[in-house]
């Protein structure tokens, strides 16, 4: 079942890309008492993925904290090292957190996976931005297969 607005955000551990090295997180810790914009893209270096979507956080970074979002995190079904890789060759910075679900078991929980193993790629996350406050949903935008217009930064900025 696809997580929906009103919802809480599941227990999972992520993996987080940080100068020091991998971080293990818990959902629980990351979410809780604060906003946060998440966004879920299908992999780390994909054409859509960082030509737009990627890009589009750290340009629009500071808008969405002026808005009240305390973090803004991307996460894709990739592991830590390349999460942290991508994060240095898109030259995020501190403006967005990379997060890793290296076996897909936090984006299943969300419900939001997305079969590719026909193409080569096995799960994968679908393309979509939520917001949440202290761990629940408020506002959720799941793309459509090929799409990119609901889980834009620009959409999700204007959702706020």
């Amino acid at each position: 079942m696809t997580i929906k607005v009103g919802d809480r955000i599941p227990s999972a551990k992520l993996m987080q890309a940080t100068a020091e090295g991998p971080k293990e997180v818990t959902t629980e810790e990351f979410f809780g008492g604060r906003t946060v914009v998440l966004f879920g893209v299908p992999g780390a270096f994909t054409p859509t993925c960082s030509a737009k979507h990627l890009p589009g956080f750290v340009a629009q970074a500071d808008a969405l904290k002026a808005k009240g979002v305390d973090a803004i995190a991307c996460m894709a079904v990739n592991d830590v090292f390349v999460m942290g890789a991508w994060g240095k060759d898109q030259g995020v910075g501190e403006k967005v957190i990379m997060l890793a679900d290296g076996s897909a078991a936090f984006t299943k929980a969300l419900g939001l996976e997305l079969d590719l193993t026909a193409r080569g790629l096995g799960v994968r996350s679908q393309r979509f931005a939520l917001v949440a406050k202290d761990g629940v949903v408020t506002h959720l935008a799941v793309e459509a297969p090929g799409a990119f217009e609901v889980s834009s930064a620009e959409a999700v900025l204007a959702a706020l």
